[in-house]
């Protein structure tokens, strides 16, 4: 059972679409179940993140931990967006059933990689910040969520 705020998210998600020239663009997947997300990032010249959209391809509870992703994101530093963990996905969409918990793991993931790509394009060092994974099934193996 999705919480209200899950459905919400991906009945209205907010910040969906791509953006023209963007700082950084991130694309994250999972094999095992075919989701795809791809987030665009607008930062100015202070590290602060102007704008952010998203395109995903998957389930409803992708849909929706993209959508509030982008709204943890909005407004912060590249620093404070670094920060946003799956976890902190999950809590601000009131929980996600255990078997979609992935959905916040490629959420986080598709920030760092859009972030990966901004640090790339513009010759920076991002304190913390390591080479995203393509497929989030490398991160599960690896860690448990």
């Amino acid at each position: 059972m999705y919480s209200e705020k899950v459905m919400d998210h991906f009945n209205h998600p907010r910040n969906v679409g791509e953006i023209e020239h963007p700082s950084g663009v991130g694309t994250v997947g999972n094999a095992k179940c075919g989701d795809i997300m791809r987030m665009y990032l607008d930062i100015d010249e202070d590290g602060i993140i102007r704008d952010v959209k998203f395109k995903t391809f998957g389930c409803g509870a992708a849909v929706a931990t993209s959508s509030m992703a982008t709204e943890l994101v909005k407004g912060k530093t590249v620093e404070e967006a670094l920060k946003v963990t799956n976890k902190a996905v999950m809590e601000a969409l009131d929980g996600l059933p255990p078997v979609k918990v992935h959905c916040s793991l490629l959420a986080e993931e598709a920030i760092h990689a859009a972030l990966w790509d901004y640090a790339a394009k513009h010759h920076l060092t991002i304190e913390g910040l390591e080479k995203p994974v393509n497929d989030i099934e490398e991160k599960i193996q690896d860690e448990e969520y």
